[in-house]
């Protein structure tokens, strides 16, 4: 079922100081749920046609600053970023059993997420900046379980990258359907990725016949992307803890496997 939603609201824009990268919050909604993006792109270069886009699905912790930044360096590297809300109200926190409530909603409704998450991409292009036949979808922890949701649901994406994801196995009929590339990065201490949980997920993929990388990063835990990680690894949750080498191995990765799916950007992505 195609997710509601309501107008495209464009507030104040702001230009960050030393490129000609416009940020905007948009308001949408989705089941009768208020929700507030967060569009990023380079006016420059949408001046002179449309762009790839990318949405961008936050961790658990909702729509704050670390994904929010992600989606602004993808607007540097020439890509229409959307960076989609989950959760309502652009809300986000940094209290664990908190994150886990918000995102247990998705966890025990794969329908529910991917229809949130189909809301977002709904957003992205719909604000004719974007060149539809060139989109894909990047996520972290949360996000990216919800971004092989939203590619196993059909959705238009070249391409999905997983960055420390949880692993959905394809459901049945899921092949079919799917659309996409992936690329799945993840730590190889990450202890939430169980021998059993990989080998079902890799299973479901090669059964499917689906164009997939899986990379693993020595000596990287889960939510390596993140630098904020690191106050949290700090006060107890020992399995997060961000990876600055690792990060930019796997970002560099992303672009690599965007110039596969994409061509070339508007700016060089070296």
């Amino acid at each position: 079922m195609k997710a509601a939603l309501v107008g495209f609201a464009l507030c104040a824009s702001v230009v960050l100081a030393g490129a000609e990268i416009v940020t905007k919050p948009i308001q949408y909604q989705q089941g009768g749920t208020s929700l507030q993006g967060y569009l990023t792109y380079d006016d420059t270069l949408t001046a002179k046609g449309k762009l790839p886009g990318v949405l961008v699905i936050h961790e658990w912790w909702g729509l704050n600053d670390f994904v929010k930044g992600r989606a602004e360096e993808l607007a540097k590297l020439g890509y229409v970023a959307f960076a989609a809300d989950m959760y309502g109200e652009g809300q986000s926190t940094t209290d664990p059993e908190k994150a886990k409530q918000l995102a247990t909603q998705f966890y025990d409704k794969p329908s529910l997420m991917a229809e949130r998450a189909q809301a977002g991409l709904d957003q992205l292009l719909k604000t004719d900046l974007v060149d539809p036949s060139k989109v894909a979808a990047i996520g972290f922890c949360f996000g990216g379980s919800v971004c092989q949701v939203l590619a196993y649901s059909g959705a238009p994406l070249q391409g999905i990258v997983v960055f420390h994801g949880g692993l959905v196995p394809a459901p049945e009929g899921a092949a079919e359907k799917n659309k996409a590339k992936f690329l799945v990065l993840e730590g190889a201490l990450d202890p939430s990725l169980k021998k059993e949980t990989v080998e079902a997920f890799l299973k479901s993929l090669n059964d499917g016949k689906f164009d997939y990388q899986y990379i693993i990063y020595s000596g990287a835990l889960h939510a390596f992307m993140n630098p904020d990680a690191d106050k949290f690894h700090a006060a107890g949750l020992t399995m997060v803890a961000y990876n600055a080498e690792v990060a930019k191995r796997a970002w560099n990765q992303m672009q690599l496997f965007f110039k596969e799916i994409f061509g070339e950007a508007g700016k060089s992505q070296g």
